[in-house]
């Protein structure tokens, strides 16, 4: 079409320029003479009479020229050819969407050949408009154009895509089904007279029903008898349209038993869809909480804000007598013996929100008892549940039981104390030997004018008294009944302070051992408890040494990290003050140790042990918040560990234990070597023989002993105590013996039973001596040994 054509159409109909808009110009400058179609001239008027419309209409329309199906559209349209806009404009349908050559020929064919329609809805094509071949879905509808003449001279195709709505839609269906298949509940769809057409696999999972067992089944032929008359009133709603509110019925399940279900049901279609939820295990819990509520014997109260009792479980009938009537409306404070402020504070407390646990109140009974409650009440949205345990039984019976305990307590430590007999014996018989010995020879040098060195003398004795006070009031200390009364406690000192004591309970044939740490920590405890469960672990020592042996008492700082813990029982991380007891004797086995806390449970002869030893070790550790452990072997000893832990109320101090004495140095003259383990007594006697002219030699034990006799010394007489640690006094004389055949031997003891022993225990040359015993009569006792041949 020509300039000049376009004036002479006076922006009429055929005037596409003017009328269609930026299209409508590229149709109007299109070379239409090339295509089959001809020039603009030649059209007839009803074409050029219908793209007027087309390219005006809102609608996407593509009109498709002559036999070729040349294609001609409007703005709608373009759109929908997308990147293909404008390459097909103006070319052929077959070669313009070559992709659906084979679906637009038989449209050519239909519609423009047989001058018939076609109607599509949601075609699915797959079209290639942006570069890429895309699945999409359209409503096509398909017409023929004709000329003046009747003639077929095009097709007009109104094209509209449908692809977001089918998507939408198969996304509904694809939820729908999914949710079908996932739900939980039971989804089941019938007929308006209840026959089943369709269910979920939540029919399989809840009832046991396959889908094939259910499908053509009448609803009334799988609820239980008792519901059929409310279940047919509710299909009876359904098929006058209304929804039903939840209803409930019990379903027969494949096994036979039924299954309480709350239902859901709407009438859509002709068809009644209906969803059923499982409260079987809902409703039991209901019913289960309801008998707890009546059957436990917890007393449960229900208050509001104020502390006013607005429900009560009968328990609290049971127990205290008050009916529900005597007691709903009442505050809680009506029931209790208490100051009416403490009640308050609580009333306060759970209003905030605050839940209180385990505290105690005294309820006064309809008959007028007494009954101490422990409560735990916790508020929630303005309402109080409390909940309450009669302890009054448990707390007399605790009473009664710590009472028990303190005699029990008592008990082992007077057992203690008798075990102690023969070692006090011993150990008093040395310090009056100190005394008597000391005071001698103050009488003696006052007789002879002598009183230029008595405070020597002095001091002796009054040390050796102030000993013997100190053991004593040791001993009246520890068999005292007393309460439990825990306290920071420096284990060191008090470990040392008990050195004299240990020694007199384990004998002179268990060596003794301190092994104490610097810088140890405090604890806290009852140090009555910690020197009674020593004593009583030493006790257990010598025990198990009959034939003597080695006796450790060990402290140190420890940790006992998270790790250690979870292997035991009864005991918490933290750092600890350790005590270790250990002794050479003759073991245990792991039964043994596994029994070894059991109370009553003792492993020695019936009358000589109460089996509650450990047992109140262990309780004292437990009750210290601290921790007891045994290690042992058969054969090879024992060693108890007694954890306590670290006390940070008090300052550490280092504790020392105290130094050992110094040995005394031999003089010349007649040699005669003592073997003494108490420095008092050795020195009374070297003090003796310095006195009467005799050059003496000392030893502190055994083994030093020994040495000195395997020496190139002279010593005419050995003076020993048979009791001393280690080397004992007669393997001492019997080694001196061997090396020195001929040698004389004194023995001491302060044993009065040992004197018995004499006449099979000693051997020619050999005497004995029993402590205390006067100087004079050692003097006399040494001259005669030596002046005999």
């Amino acid at each position: 079409m020509t300039g000049s054509e376009r004036r002479e159409s006076g922006g009429g109909p055929f005037d596409f320029a003017a009328g269609g808009g930026e299209l409508g110009e590229r149709i109007a400058a299109f070379d239409w003479a090339s295509t089959s179609i001809g020039p603009v001239e030649g059209w007839p008027v009803a074409m050029k009479t219908l793209l007027a419309f087309v390219l005006r209409s809102p609608v996407p329309i593509v009109t498709l020229w002559g036999d070729t199906g040349v294609m001609i559209y409007n703005d709608a349209y373009r759109a929908f050819a997308g990147g293909r806009h404008p390459g097909i404009l103006g070319t052929n349908v077959l070669e313009g969407w070559h992709e659906v050559a084979d679906f637009n020929a038989n449209v050519m064919q239909k519609v423009y050949h047989e001058g018939g329609t076609l109607s599509y809805q949601d075609q699915e094509l797959t079209l290639v408009r942006d570069g890429t071949p895309r699945v999409l879905w359209t409503n096509l509808e398909y017409s023929p154009a004709f000329d003046e003449n009747g003639r077929p001279i095009g097709v007009v195709a109104v094209v509209i895509e449908t692809t977001e709505k089918v998507l939408a839609s198969r996304q509904l269906e694809d939820d729908r089904n999914r949710l079908w298949t996932i739900s939980r509940d039971l989804l089941l769809v019938s007929t308006m007279d209840g026959t089943i057409t369709a269910v979920n696999p939540s029919a399989t999972r809840m009832l046991g029903w396959a889908e094939a067992e259910l499908v053509g089944v009448k609803v009334s032929e799988l609820v239980h008898p008792d519901d059929l008359a409310d279940t047919a009133a509710e299909l009876e709603k359904l098929r006058q349209g209304q929804t039903t509110q939840v209803f409930e019925n019990r379903y027969r399940t494949r096994d036979g038993g039924y299954r309480l279900l709350a239902w859901t049901a709407v009438p859509e279609g002709g068809r009644i869809h209906a969803v059923g939820r499982d409260i079987t295990e809902e409703r039991q819990l209901v019913r289960d909480r309801d008998r707890i509520w009546k059957l436990s014997p917890v007393l449960k109260v229900v208050t509001d804000s104020n502390g006013c009792i607005t429900d009560i479980n009968p328990s609290w009938t049971h127990k205290l007598g008050w009916t529900r009537e005597e007691t709903l409306g009442h505050r809680t404070a009506h029931f209790m013996i208490e100051d009416e402020g403490r009640w308050a504070e609580r009333v306060e407390a759970l209003r905030a929100g605050t839940p209180l646990p385990e505290y105690r109140t005294t309820l006064v009974a309809k008959d007028g008892s007494h009954h101490i409650i422990q409560w735990t009440t916790v508020p929630e949205n303005g309402t109080f549940y409390g909940f309450g345990r009669d302890v009054t039984t448990e707390i007399e019976a605790a009473a009664a039981l710590a009472e028990t305990e303190a005699a029990l307590r008592q008990s082992q430590k007077m057992e203690a104390v008798g075990q102690l007999t023969g070692g006090i014996a011993h150990d008093f018989n040395n310090l009056l030997q100190g005394i008597t010995g000391s005071l001698e020879i103050v009488q003696r040098r006052v007789a002879q004018g002598r009183i230029d060195e008595l405070d020597r003398f002095i001091t002796g004795a009054s040390t050796a008294a102030n000993r013997a006070a100190a053991l004593t009031h040791r001993l009246l200390a520890f068999s005292r009944r007393q309460p439990l009364d825990p306290k920071p406690v420096k284990a060191n000192a008090l470990v040392a302070s008990m050195e004299d004591l240990l020694r007199r309970t384990i004998g002179e044939r268990i060596e003794l051992e301190f092994v104490l740490a610097g810088g140890l920590w405090t604890t806290k405890c009852d140090p009555n408890q910690l020197e009674s469960a020593i004593l009583n672990l030493a006790i257990n020592a010598r025990d198990a040494m009959p034939d003597g042996g080695k006796l450790i008492i060990e402290t140190c700082n420890t940790h006992l990290d998270r790790a250690y813990v979870a292997r035991q029982r009864g005991v918490k991380p933290g750092q600890y003050v350790c005590l270790s007891i250990s002794d050479t004797g003759i073991g245990m086995d792991a039964d043994t140790i596994g029994k070894a806390f059991e109370p009553f449970f003792t492993t020695k002869p019936i009358g000589q042990g109460t089996g509650l030893g450990l047992s109140m070790i262990y309780g004292f550790a437990q009750q210290s918040e601290g921790y007891a452990k045994i290690y042992s072997e058969v054969g090879q000893g024992t060693t108890f560990k007694l954890y306590l832990p670290r006390h940070r109320g008090g300052t550490e101090e280092d504790d020392v234990p105290p130094p050992a004495a110094a040995l005394q140095h031999a003089e010349d003259g007649e040699v005669v070597l003592v073997v003494e383990d108490e420095a008092v007594v050795r020195g009374l006697i070297l003090e003796e023989l310095h006195e009467l002219g005799y050059a003496a030699l000392e030893a502190v034990d055994g083994a030093s002993g020994l040495e000195m006799l395997r020496s190139k010394r002279r010593i005419d007489l050995l003076i020993t105590d048979i009791g001393l640690p280690g080397l004992n006094g007669r393997q001492l004389a019997d080694a001196a013996r061997e090396l020195r055949p001929t040698l004389k031997v004194l023995f001491m003891t302060g044993y009065a039973e040992n004197a018995a022993l004499a006449s099979g225990f000693l051997e020619y040359g050999m005497e004995m001596i029993t402590k205390p015993f006067a100087m004079e009569a050692l003097a006399s006792r040494i001259r005669a040994m030596l002046e005999t041949r």
